[in-house]
């Protein structure tokens, strides 16, 4: 069952494939400038240079990075430098952070001391569809509020 013997045919072990549906992410050091857009379908985290825009599944932007051009995200916390439009359903500027751009969101958290210069603005939903395909009437007032908190 535990045999030292490695098989004939296979002088070196290989490698096991990653399955697809991992939880991966890329990482991007503070060393690394890109120039141009970067499309992620995993998660992200910058802590070096990125000109141009970013789309990913979930960013991490770590405090001594820049972003120049739009970032798109489900999900986005921002420590660094952006210059450019931000939209994310979920965000957070943490006290580091310094935006110049406008920013919309479904729900967004600001620290303290956080720098924006720019418009917010509530991310728009999509309607929902009733039973005939076509698109329901807008739902009464249900007590939802756009979600926004301060962080200290």
């Amino acid at each position: 069952m535990f045999s030292k013997k490695q098989e004939q045919n296979s002088p070196m072990p290989t490698a096991k494939p990653m399955a697809s549906n991992s939880a991966t992410f890329s990482v991007i050091g503070a060393d690394v400038t890109i120039t141009g857009d970067i499309e992620a379908s995993a998660d992200l985290h910058v802590d070096g240079t990125v000109k141009g825009d970013l789309t990913c599944a979930s960013l991490v932007q770590g405090e001594s990075s820049h972003i120049e051009g739009a970032i798109t995200a489900e999900t986005a916390r921002l420590s660094g430098h952006v210059k450019g439009t931000i939209a994310a359903r979920n965000l957070v500027v943490l006290k580091s952070a310094r935006i110049e751009g406008d920013v919309s969101y479904e729900t967004l958290t600001i620290e303290q001391g956080a720098v924006v210069d720019g418009r917010f603005a509530m991310r728009d939903r999509q309607p929902t569809k009733s039973v005939g395909g076509a698109p329901a009437s807008p739902a009464k007032d249900d007590g939802a509020e756009p979600k926004l908190s301060l962080a200290n």
